[in-house]
């Protein structure tokens, strides 16, 4: 009788475990009973034959596998694009040229205020589904895009619903001090009362909270503010984090360390006592290198510091229309790399181990480990230091959630284009692998897509697939 619910062989797997390059076990397996890892080690030290062993094998074919991709600062639920942001930023504009027309996070507020919870949903699940094809398994979700009671609650019921409905672990964080609400211009002391005594009470009731983040800045919130903030916080019981360091430096990830708080974003400017002090409290310094680029920022963090005090090194997305539109971790890898020095293992380990760290994770998640979550991505590269180094590539190739195969890319062959001037059809084959109630089902369709040049950019205008005989 089969003792595993399945299990993987002929993977190169990087556990991402601390003790050696990647944690690297060559032709390596994976086993997973009820949603998680039940052995792991090499293929010739499994206790039996794999088909004696568990109802489904799997043979990886010598792919890397490593632990789901835990995406640690996003802020996935809003509406509406930042592409006239884009365009300021692009030209040599800044913050303060973006305010000026509009943008920034207050035109994110207003944009994400005047649309519906369907259109919310439907713009963040699109995100969502687009972390998950790029081996995301886990992302925190901030609220911030409503600054005001009903909108912020709504947004943080989106994040709820979409880790209801996605095979993804979804935290949602609290982040109502991403900036001054616009009904307390000029009030931020009376806004962080409102915070503290309104919105956040009442988010914590509908138990939508699982950690808050504030931004402590001069342009943001002062040390008072964010102190009486992150008390609040703290007597719900709610870990905390906060935008820190990220255009000067104002000791706010000081005092995410007297809070003994999970994680200090950005920190381009953080100071060397206060890396001591992160230090000191074990918490994690999370990277950001989309914004840094998006904003021709020039101050990097000081990575020599971190390793220098151990303070470990988190990556995320920061997916937003702002200053980082992206749902692509593995570019964030080689911005990490190229932009700020890290090595291709820092950069691996900072969306796995120490992303899952920055979350509160790291007892269930973040490496691959007999009793923690089966949680699992199969790369298309031969090795895990390639996951960094393609630019803009996604060799995603299968994506398992606690023991599930939840997403395989599609394999397209027999690709055909015909170019008739201002439209092209494409045609060929696509072999897809869903899961259906649980069950696996493979198939083969033929597909046509047609594209039209409409004023300059090319849109897709109709589709058809028919499914081909088994």
């Amino acid at each position: 009788m089969p003792t595993w619910d399945a299990v993987w062989i002929n993977a190169q797997l990087a556990t991402m475990a601390p003790d050696g390059p990647f944690g690297l076990i060559e032709r390596g397996a994976v086993a997973a009973k009820d949603g998680r890892i039940a052995w792991i080690g090499p293929a010739a030290a499994l206790p039996g034959a794999p088909a004696a062993l568990a109802r489904a094998v799997h043979d990886v074919g010598g792919k890397t596998m490593t632990p789901g991709l835990v995406d640690a600062h996003t802020h996935l639920v809003y509406h509406g694009s930042g592409v006239t942001d884009f365009e300021i930023l692009s030209q040599g504009g800044g913050r303060k040229e973006m305010l000026q027309a509009g943008g920034g996070v207050p035109g994110m507020v207003r944009r994400t205020r005047a649309a519906s919870d369907e259109t919310i949903y439907e713009d963040s699940a699109r995100r969502a589904g687009q972390l998950i094809a790029h081996g995301v398994t886990t992302f925190e979700s901030k609220s911030g895009a409503g600054l005001e009671l009903a909108h912020e609650l709504r947004t943080m019921r989106i994040s709820r619903e979409l880790g209801r409905r996605f095979p993804v672990t979804v935290k949602s964080t609290f982040l109502g001090a991403h900036a001054v609400g616009p009904e307390y211009a000029g009030r931020t002391d009376d806004y962080t009362d409102y915070l503290c005594d309104t919105v956040l009470p009442a988010a914590v009731r509908e138990d939508l909270v699982d950690a808050v983040d504030g931004f402590c800045d001069p342009m943001g919130f002062s040390h008072a503010q964010i102190t009486r903030l992150l008390e609040k916080a703290q007597s719900f019981g709610l870990p905390v984090k906060l935008h820190a360091e990220q255009y000067r430096d104002f000791s706010a990830a000081d005092i995410v360390a007297r809070f003994k708080g999970l994680s200090a974003d950005h920190v381009e400017y953080v100071s060397e006592p206060t890396v001591r002090a992160m230090a000191g409290a074990g918490t994690v310094a999370t990277l950001l290198p989309g914004a840094n680029w998006t904003l021709r920022e020039k101050q990097r963090p000081p990575l020599q510091w971190f390793r220098q005090y151990g303070v470990d090194m988190a990556i995320a997305t920061n997916c937003n229309p702002v200053s980082s539109p992206t749902t692509s971790p593995l570019m964030m890898m080689n911005m990490a790399c190229v932009m700020f020095g890290l090595t291709t293992e820092e950069a691996v380990a900072g969306f796995t181990r120490n992303g899952a760290k920055a979350l509160g994770l790291a007892a269930t998640h973040g490496t691959l480990a007999p009793g923690k979550m089966a949680d699992l991505v199969i790369w298309d590269v031969p090795r895990p230091n390639e996951l960094p180094y393609r630019i803009a590539a996604n060799p995603c190739a299968q994506v398992i959630k606690e023991g599930q195969i939840v997403y395989t890319a599609v394999e397209p062959s027999d690709v055909k284009a015909q170019d008739l001037g201002d439209a092209v059809v494409l045609t060929g084959v696509a072999r897809i692998s869903v899961m259906s109630r649980g069950n696996p089902n493979s198939f083969s369709v033929r597909f046509t897509d047609v594209y039209a040049n409409k004023g300059g950019q090319w849109q897709m205008v109709t589709w058809q697939s028919t499914r081909l005989p088994d």
